[in-house]
């Protein structure tokens, strides 16, 4: 039988077995230790700011073409010269016509005589002079005319486009490039299927020259003038703002 229990009385705990020892704890279940918990993330790092251009223009963006190189200062030379040697060729060349056509075929044949007389006078054999007295002498009226038309067409489009190239006016580049190449093949066949002529092969070559030196010049000034205006528009205004764009359909 159990004793009555009190109000306020602890029942007492068992102990050990042999009575005075600890109490028993009971046993706890096996397993891994509790991991800590975890460290919180850290925020992502600000992004750093890009460097302030204000008031630096921006570099224009470069080129695939990298063969568009001013020529050198020897080659610039070469090309002005022989500018100036094809504006003088046309100078002449519209002397030619006019006197084409104001000259009758008689008064022309009567003119390269008079021209050659002393060149053959000490030889007799010379090939230029002896070549002008056997054009002169089958001259007609019709070869004049046409003769005259070529020369003055000729001479006045090199005059025009030369001095159009030295003033740096782009567009007569390509103007002048069809034009030397239409004389080359011209020259070529009068060289191959007319007759052969070491004076009329060495214009060829210095034809196909200045083609080479007016292309090189016409790339790079191209290519400079583009650099330019990608220059002007990627600079801000004073106001450290790019100038807006018009829409269109806007009048501004």
């Amino acid at each position: 039988m159990t004793e009555p229990q009190h109000p306020g009385h602890r029942p007492q705990v068992p102990t050990g077995p042999e009575g005075d020892g600890p109490p028993v704890r009971p046993p706890t279940a096996a397993g891994p230790p509790a991991q800590p918990p975890a460290t919180p993330a850290q925020p992502p790092a600000t992004p750093a700011k890009p460097p302030a251009t204000d008031g630096i223009p921006a570099k224009p963006p470069a080129t695939a073409d990298t063969s568009a190189k001013p020529l050198s200062p020897a080659l610039d030379k070469t090309f002005k010269i022989g500018l100036v040697l094809k504006g003088l060729d046309g100078v002449l060349e519209v002397i030619g016509g006019i006197l084409l056509l104001f000259l009758t075929p008689a008064a022309i044949q009567h003119l390269v005589r008079a021209l050659t007389a002393h060149e053959l006078s000490e030889d007799p054999h010379d090939l230029i002079a002896r070549y002008l007295l056997h054009t002169t002498a089958h001259l007609h009226h019709g070869t004049t005319l046409f003769g005259a038309i070529y020369l003055l067409s000729h001479g006045i489009a090199k005059i025009v486009l030369v001095a159009l190239v030295l003033k740096d006016k782009l567009w007569a580049y390509p103007w002048l490039i069809g034009l030397l190449l239409a004389f080359i093949a011209y020259q070529l066949y009068e060289i191959t299927a007319v007759h052969f002529s070491v004076g009329l092969t060495l214009l060829t070559v210095f034809d196909a020259l200045l083609v080479w030196l007016t292309w090189r010049e016409y790339r790079a000034k191209r290519a400079h003038q583009h650099h330019a205006r990608a220059a002007a528009v990627a600079a801000p205004s004073p106001g450290g703002h790019r100038p807006a764009r018009p829409q269109p359909g806007r009048r501004t």
